[in-house]
């Protein structure tokens, strides 16, 4: 153990100084009574600075696995809106197998190029380098900022193009909600929506993660014979027999600005400010 000590002190004799000040400081420590307050406070910080660096080496040894179930719980909710998910889906594989992500450029509709597996369209909102303030008159879902570029899935079977999914986010009533929407390859048939990550009132608001209600949109049209944006809940139940049902999705019932700000959010990443360009690419290559 000494000439341990002694190898350490001949690299580093600044090192060595620090250690020798510590071992003064704990033999006066330990030589004190036990009932002493200089004692007792000396032992409690102690304890306190070891178990600090305990936690922060368990915070730095577990970061990449904390990382991995990040991005595992991303890809499932991908696949789950895509309608790919059973309960033994291999999710990575899955996801490998089918899912393409890409960037697009909201203003043009162009792909672009870029890490896509590194880029992070949340992070990227919140970067002045990456983003951009929406206008108050143009920001219906209430998120003030977006990034100039998304991150969109496509979903293939081969080379066959069989779905669209779209990030999507917007407020609620406590939060903003932040999920997915996917679109059949004709670039207007919803498939599904799956509002992921979201704080609303639980049993009312709450409900936009229901099956049963997320059930209702499958089939339903974003855009009306003009090219606008039609999609949106209404209040109460559709009425299949309007020809304009189509367009329509039953309200969460007593959660009125959840559902005003899920047709919020359709309304503006549908539109000329969102996806609008790209999805028109789509629908004109297809």
């Amino acid at each position: 153990m000494l000439n341990a000590e002694k190898k350490t002190c001949k690299y580093n004799e600044q090192l060595c100084k620090y250690y020798e000040q510590f071992k003064v400081y704990r033999d006066k420590v330990l030589a004190l009574n036990n009932d002493s307050l200089e004692k007792t406070v000396a032992v409690a910080l102690a304890l306190c600075l070891v178990c600090a660096v305990l936690v922060s080496l368990a915070t730095v040894a577990l970061r990449p696995l904390q990382n991995y179930n990040k991005a595992l719980d991303m890809k499932k909710n991908i696949l789950d809106v895509a309608g790919l998910l059973d309960d033994g889906t291999d999710i990575d594989q899955a996801f490998k197998e089918r899912i393409e992500a890409k960037l697009v450029d909201l203003a043009t509709g162009e792909y672009v190029d870029g890490n896509v597996d590194e880029y992070d369209q949340r992070k990227a909102a919140k970067d002045p380098a990456q983003n951009e303030v929406i206008p108050v008159e143009k920001d219906i879902a209430s998120i003030r900022v977006k990034a100039k570029v998304a991150k969109v899935f496509l979903v293939k079977n081969g080379d066959q193009l069989q779905s669209i999914i779209l990030p999507v986010n917007g407020y609620g009533l406590w939060s903003t909600m932040y999920g997915f929407l996917a679109l059949e390859a004709d670039g207007q048939t919803v498939q599904s929506i799956n509002l992921y990550d979201q704080g609303e009132t639980p049993g009312l608001g709450g409900e936009v993660v229901n099956p049963n209600w997320r059930a209702l949109w499958k089939g339903k049209k974003v855009y009306n014979e003009s090219g606008e944006v039609a999609l949106t809940l209404v209040k109460g139940t559709v009425d299949t027999s309007r020809a304009d049902s189509v367009y329509k999705v039953d309200g969460l019932a007593g959660a009125t600005l959840t559902s005003r700000g899920v047709s919020n959010l359709i309304q503006y990443w549908m539109g000329d400010e969102g996806f609008a360009a790209y999805l028109n690419k789509i629908r004109n290559n297809g």
